[in-house]
C-alpha cells in the first residue's frame, strides 16, 4: 500500500496493479497489461459493483492493434516453421541445410514478433497522475526502462531471440569439432532458453501480481502460461540437444526434435490468441 488513498500489487521491484481513490469518489484500477494491451484503465463509480474502461485516445488505440497484431503473426509464422523444421529433421526428409534455413526464417519472424512487443511496451499508455486517464507520450522505437515489469519482460525475450540467432546462423557451419558444436550451437541455444524463461516468469507476474496464479478466464493468463510451457519445452529440446564428447552425437534427437516441435506450437498458438488481446 503506498497510503490510505492508494493499493499497490505486484511482486518483488515490480507494480503491475494499481488501486486509487478519485476526487469524487470513484475508484481508478491501472493494470500493467491492460494498459500495455488494450489500452485502458478501470474506473468504478462510487457505490457501483462493477467498473468501466477508460480508453486511451483513438490514434494511440490504432498503434498499439497495429504493434499487437505484428507481434501476433509473428509468432504464429515463426512457431510455424519452427515446428516444419523439427518435423523435417524428425523424419530426415530434407538436408541439414533445407532444416536450418527453414528455422532460420522462423528465427527472424521470432525477433520480429519480440521487437513489437518491445516497442509496444514503449508506447504503452502511461499512469502518471492521480486522475482516472491514461496518459500518452510521442512515438519512440526504443527506451530504457528496466523498472517497469512490461519492459523488462518483452526485453528480455526479445534479447533472446537475437541469441537464437547466433544459435541458428552457427547451425549453417559444416565439419564442426564437438567442442566447436556445442560451443557455437548448443550454448546460444541454452542461453535463449533461459532468457526465454526469465521473460515468460516476468510476464506472469505481470498478469498475476504474484509469482503464480490461475486466472481460467483471462486470455492474458492464457497467453502467457502457454507461452511459458513453450520456453519450458524449448529448454527441454536444448538440455536433449547437448553433443556428448564421448559418443559424439546429441543427448537425444528424438527428444530435441520434440521438444522444439512441440514448443514452437505452443508459440504458435499463444501467437493466436494474443491476436484477440487488442483494444
Amino acid at each position: 500500500m503506498a497510503n490510505s488513498e492508494e493499493w499497490a500489487e505486484g511482486a518483488g521491484p515490480f507494480t503491475t496493479r494499481l488501486t486509487w481513490r478519485l476526487d469524487a469518489g470513484d475508484t481508478a484500477v491501472w493494470e500493467s497489461r491492460a494498459a500495455r494491451k488494450r489500452g485502458t484503465l478501470a474506473v468504478r463509480p462510487a457505490g457501483a459493483t462493477q467498473s468501466s474502461p477508460r480508453r486511451a485516445d483513438e490514434a494511440t488505440l490504432v498503434r498499439l492493434r497495429r504493434l499487437n497484431g505484428v507481434a501476433a503473426v509473428s509468432f504464429v509464422v515463426g512457431g510455424a516453421l519452427f515446428a516444419l523444421g523439427a518435423a523435417l529433421a524428425q523424419v530426415d526428409s530434407a538436408g541439414p541445410t533445407a532444416t536450418a534455413t527453414i528455422y532460420f526464417v522462423g528465427g527472424v519472424f521470432f525477433t520480429l514478433g519480440g521487437y513489437a512487443s518491445l516497442v509496444q511496451a514503449v508506447n504503452a499508455p502511461r499512469r502518471e497522475s492521480r486522475a482516472g486517464a491514461l496518459t500518452v507520450h510521442r512515438f519512440r522505437w526504443w527506451s530504457y526502462e528496466p523498472g517497469r515489469i512490461d519492459w523488462l519482460s518483452t526485453f528480455v525475450l526479445f534479447a533472446g531471440t537475437l541469441v537464437f540467432g547466433v544459435n541458428l546462423l552457427d547451425s549453417f557451419l559444416q565439419g564442426l569439432t564437438v567442442q566447436q558444436m556445442n560451443r557455437l550451437v548448443w550454448a546460444p541455444d541454452m542461453i535463449g532458453c533461459l532468457l526465454f524463461l526469465i521473460s515468460g516468469q516476468l510476464a506472469v507476474v505481470e498478469v498475476c501480481h504474484r509469482p503464480l496464479c490461475l486466472h481460467r478466464r483471462s486470455i492474458g493468463w492464457w497467453i502467457v502460461v502457454v507461452n511459458q510451457l513453450g520456453s519450458v519445452l524449448f529448454m527441454v529440446a536444448a538440455l536433449a540437444a547437448f553433443t556428448r564428447p564421448e559418443t559424439r552425437s546429441p543427448v537425444s534427437v528424438g527428444i530435441a526434435n520434440g521438444g522444439t516441435l512441440t514448443g514452437a506450437l505452443c508459440f504458435a498458438g499463444a501467437g493466436v490468441l494474443q491476436g484477440f488481446e487488442r483494444p
